[in-house]
């Protein structure tokens, strides 16, 4: 008796498994945003700074990769479901608010240069970087391709991101429309004058975006 017990047990927990895993494929995770565009409306929305982040990982030494994040993004979008291609975005990101799982490194990123020198990374005194999209262009079902230009570190350089539309709904605390997104996208670090380390430390940056907007 105790060994169908266990059996049933086994195959029930099997069956979860697989239902939960295929809403995660589906893109229904049991909240209230739905990966349905259809569900998406025209108009102007801002970004959500506790949701929104741009996570960057560099590989050290040839070892492992290592990971930092941005928070507290700001920034507008312009959507527009029925022409992709007339939306747009523009965000702030406050490179001063950078996190690393290491205090020292974190604060290495945010220290001033030694002897009057340009500093290892951002400075005592960074100042925010920027994104501009200067086009959208569709990329299959729910994806787009957004080029802009990134300031970061007094530099300017094209970026193109790999888009993702991943959810809407109500946000159930703000009751406001919402919108979700992910992103990819790779710079060099040396381009935006943050040369420390190369190339034990990769010259190439991979960022990973995530992103929610409220409609205005």
């Amino acid at each position: 008796m105790r060994k169908v017990q266990m059996g049933i047990a086994a195959l029930t927990g099997a069956a979860l498994l697989y239902v939960v895993g295929a809403q995660a494929q589906n893109g229904d995770l049991g909240g209230p945003g739905k990966a349905d565009a259809s569900l998406v409306t025209g108009g102007t929305y801002a970004a959500d700074p506790g949701h929104t982040l741009v996570g960057w990982k560099v590989n050290h030494f040839g070892f492992s990769d290592y990971f930092g994040l941005f928070g507290n993004i700001k920034g507008t979008l312009t959507l527009d479901p029925k022409n992709v291609a007339a939306s747009s975005v523009e965000m702030t990101i406050p490179v001063s608010k950078v996190t690393t799982a290491n205090p020292g490194l974190t604060a290495h990123l945010l220290s001033a240069g030694k002897d009057g020198k340009a500093p290892d990374f951002f400075g005592a005194e960074a100042a925010d970087a920027t994104f501009k999209s200067t086009s959208v262009a569709p990329a299959g079902a729910n994806k787009a391709t957004i080029t802009g230009d990134l300031t970061l570190n007094g530099v300017t350089k094209p970026v193109t991101i790999n888009a993702e539309f991943t959810g809407a709904g109500a946000n159930p605390f703000s009751k406001k429309e919402t919108v979700g997104f992910k992103g990819t996208a790779r710079i060099k670090r040396s381009e935006f004058n943050v040369n420390y380390a190369v190339p034990m430390v990769t010259d190439t940056v991979d960022l990973d975006i995530a992103a929610a907007f409220e409609k205005q």
